[in-house]
């Protein structure tokens, strides 16, 4: 409740999945029925997820999957910044300091420019940052950093089907 999206929730969506293996997958927001069933990418962008996790023959069971602000935006509007600034420090960052994630991939701008800024990256766009893998190493954290395009994107677009197949190869690779 520290933040004014509570207000049109239904129930928030913390994350789910697994957090031995350090791999996350963060969105930007809640949608409607994520919103309705507590969990994340549940809607169509999340059965197209899905498909994109089975495409490089790995589960959804292994990776951690949330999003940047953990309730539904009025109207699945873009979260505001001081909506992203108040969830993300109390909610997001405790969980990437926990899972401490040997890769997060970025589904859309949203989520990239949180974290690249997080960890000291310049996001210029989707456009040019799709695909490029980040490897980051300080004290508290080794990671490799990966944007794609949101699978919402792909489903108003699927012209982007192709860069993101490919981004998912590069995803693949980065886990190892």
């Amino acid at each position: 409740t520290k933040c004014e999206l509570h207000k049109y929730r239904k129930n928030a969506v913390p994350g789910e999945g697994n957090i031995e293996n350090g791999i996350m997958i963060i969105g930007e927001a809640p949608g409607y029925n994520e919103d309705l069933k507590g969990r994340p990418f549940v809607g169509k962008a999340g059965k197209l997820l899905d498909k994109l996790i089975e495409g490089i023959g790995l589960k959804r069971e292994d990776f951690f999957i949330t999003n940047v602000v953990k309730c539904r935006p009025p109207g699945n509007r873009k979260p505001k910044e001081e909506e992203i600034e108040i969830c993300c420090s109390l909610y997001l960052d405790k969980q990437i300091e926990l899972i401490k994630p040997k890769v997060i991939v970025c589904l859309g701008n949203v989520s990239s420019v949180y974290i690249f800024k997080k960890f000291g990256l310049k996001f210029t766009s989707m456009n040019k940052e799709h695909g490029k893998v980040y490897s980051i190493s300080s004290l508290e954290i080794k990671t490799k950093i990966i944007s794609t395009y949101h699978p919402a994107a792909v489903l108003r677009n699927a012209s982007l089907m192709p860069l993101v197949k490919s981004d998912w190869e590069k995803i693949k690779e980065a886990i190892g």
